[in-house]
């Protein structure tokens, strides 16, 4: 015979306690958030992306009274850029491109010496993203230096290098790269500034292109002022010096 008290302890028993209830909800939530974030990264191997989380960002951030300009985007295929433009931006941002897997250790290590030091003038992450990198924070993150945003940015590299060939990312970071003002993109930028296609840039424009990345708003390719100059020149010997086009044949 079953008596009351057994009953009750039978049904404390079956019942899930507290914490292993929020266990589940916890690895619920791991999986589905893993499985949303690869299910985004796979399909925008094959899809292209109509819109980034950085022109987003670039809209919505408007002051009120301030009005943004129209947003120019134009996606162009691979074989539509110019040999020159894509080793361009390869030789001003990320040199070892083609053999890293989507990190530069030595900036890493270099990080996490300053931190280990605490240089008040190095404190948190800092530079010297490789291609990879800032494809990730383009395309899903949002602008700024934060150890969540780095952290992020890590997971989503390591995501794109895992499902992604080399030349699907180079060629997603010369479509949704800022380059200027509301203008996004080689084929926005050869257009705006240079009244051409991006298939028909030459290695002196696709080098004056990339030397404004380390600030493409405050830099300009219509008015270049002389560091422009001087950084377009360096862009161009180092053109040279990887080789010349034949440097991205293999991706």
């Amino acid at each position: 015979m079953v008596t009351s008290s057994s009953r009750r302890r039978r049904n404390k028993r079956k019942r899930p306690t507290i914490a292993r209830r929020l266990l589940r909800a916890l690895l619920l939530t791991t999986f589905v958030t893993l499985a949303v974030s690869v299910g985004a990264v796979l399909a925008l191997r094959y899809v292209d992306p109509p819109t980034t989380a950085f022109m987003l960002h670039d809209q919505w951030s408007s002051h009120p009274g301030e009005p943004r300009g129209k947003l120019s985007y134009r996606w162009t295929n691979w074989s539509a850029i110019s040999a020159q433009a894509r080793l361009a931006m390869v030789a001003a941002e990320d040199q070892k491109f083609p053999v890293h897997y989507g990190f530069d250790v030595q900036s890493i290590r270099a990080a996490l010496e300053d931190h280990q030091r605490g240089d008040p003038k190095r404190a948190g992450p800092r530079g010297a993203s490789t291609i990879s990198q800032q494809v990730a924070k383009n395309l899903f993150l949002w602008p700024g230096r934060s150890w969540l945003r780095k952290v992020l940015e890590v997971y989503v590299t390591a995501l794109i290098e895992g499902l992604w060939p080399k030349r699907r990312i180079l060629e997603v970071y010369l479509n949704v790269a800022q380059l200027g003002d509301n203008i996004y993109g080689v084929e926005a930028a050869a257009q705006a500034f240079f009244t051409k296609p991006a298939r028909d840039l030459s290695a002196q424009e696709a080098a004056l292109m990339a030397a404004v990345l380390p600030n493409p708003v405050r830099l300009s390719i219509a008015r270049p002022s002389t560091y422009v100059r001087k950084r377009q020149r360096w862009i161009l010997r180092q053109m040279r010096q990887l080789g010349g086009r034949a440097y991205l044949e293999n991706l």
